[in-house]
Formats: structure tokens, sequence, C-alpha cells
């Protein structure tokens, strides 16, 4: 079973509905035992890193995704989701989980701030097998939802899977062993959305 890990920053009811789409049964949970006991887990996320990371600090949730994820445990990151994986975030200057190397910065000025809408996805790294897999089916440049006002930067660039543009280049999507992120919100993406979902199912 999936466990939609429950933290008090994710959009749950729209990840469950996808779930839900696409055919696979789920429980959404912030039991540590829970989680634990999950074939596959998922990190949505709404709002502030700095909420995000003492929300799952006090629900001893944060050690546990650590561990989860280390073991191997197939796991998807959305939007928050995916930048509380990186050590920093410049958001609330707070430390974050620190699976991957890297931080996470907010967009320049020049930029309407928060990104909120449409932007492509440029698919990159084609040669590698599990990033075929991810986009099997979902034409390279399609369109996803964003709303965003921080982006990462991760240090090893072997696990960006897709970039997209707004103002600057910005990573959308990783990919690295058993761990999917993504900056946008599959679950809100339409047809390209659920073929995504659909994707990580078949891949994990």
């Amino acid at each position: 079973m999936i466990v939609i890990i429950d933290y008090g920053s994710g959009n749950l009811g729209s990840v469950a509905n996808s779930m839900v789409r696409i055919g696979l049964r789920y429980k959404i949970s912030g039991n540590a035992s829970v989680l634990k006991k999950a074939r596959m887990l998922i990190l949505p996320g709404v709002g502030a890193a700095k909420k995000g990371m003492s929300n799952l600090k006090a629900r001893k949730l944060d050690q546990v995704i650590i561990e989860e994820i280390r073991i191997g445990k197939p796991f998807l990151g959305i939007c928050l989701g995916m930048q509380l994986l990186f050590e920093r975030s410049e958001e609330g200057n707070v430390e974050c989980l620190g699976i991957f190397e890297g931080e996470v910065i907010k967009f320049k000025k020049e930029r309407k701030i928060p990104q909120i809408g449409w932007n492509n996805v440029a698919k990159v790294q084609f040669h590698n097998f599990k990033i075929k897999k991810i986009f099997s089916d979902i034409p390279d440049n399609s369109y996803f939802y964003f709303v965003n006002s921080y982006y990462c930067l991760p240090k090893d660039k072997s696990i960006i899977a897709g970039i997209s543009k707004y103002g600057e280049r910005l990573v959308s999507v990783i990919v690295k062993d058993n761990i999917v992120a993504t900056q946008f919100h599959p679950e809100k993406s339409g047809q390209a959305g659920m073929q995504f979902l659909k994707n990580w199912r078949n891949l994990c």
C-alpha cells in the first residue's frame, strides 16, 4: 500500500484523488509505524519549508523518512516534498532532510513570485533507464502545474531528470535510485500529470 505522509503541510485530498484515478490503494497517515509498513511513500507539500520541517520533527517523521529512503523504499516527493529532500532552504533558513546535497533558493525579484500556473518541462538524460520510464508516453516539453517561490539547486547534476524556466533555469524533476521528486504538482497537471503518476507506479 502507498502511504501519503500527513505532516500538516500537504495537499492530501488532491494527491489521494489522483491515487484513486490511477488505481492504487492508499492510506493517509502521520504515524511512523504505518510509514515503515508502507510499500511506497509520497511526501506532498504546500507551504513553507520551515513549517514543513518543524511539523515533520514534531511528529518524529523526519528520521523515519530518511531511514525508509535509505533502505530503498520507493519515494515520491511533490513540490515542498521535493525541496525538503535537500540540505537547506533559504525559506526560513532551515536545515532540511539532507538526502541530497544542495540548497533551495528564491526566485529573483524581477519575476512574479510565486510562480503559479502551467510551465513546460524539458526532459534531460535520455539515456537513463529510469528517466525514460518516468517520462514514458509524455511528450517532451509537456506542461505541468507549478506553485512555487523557491527552487532546488542540486550539487549532483546527475539526479536532474527535467528542467523548466521561470526567468531562470530550474530543476523540475529529479530521479535517483528509489527517489522521484517533482517541483510541479502532478496531481493537478491533467493528463500529463496522471501519466507521470502512472509511470511512477509502474517504475516502482
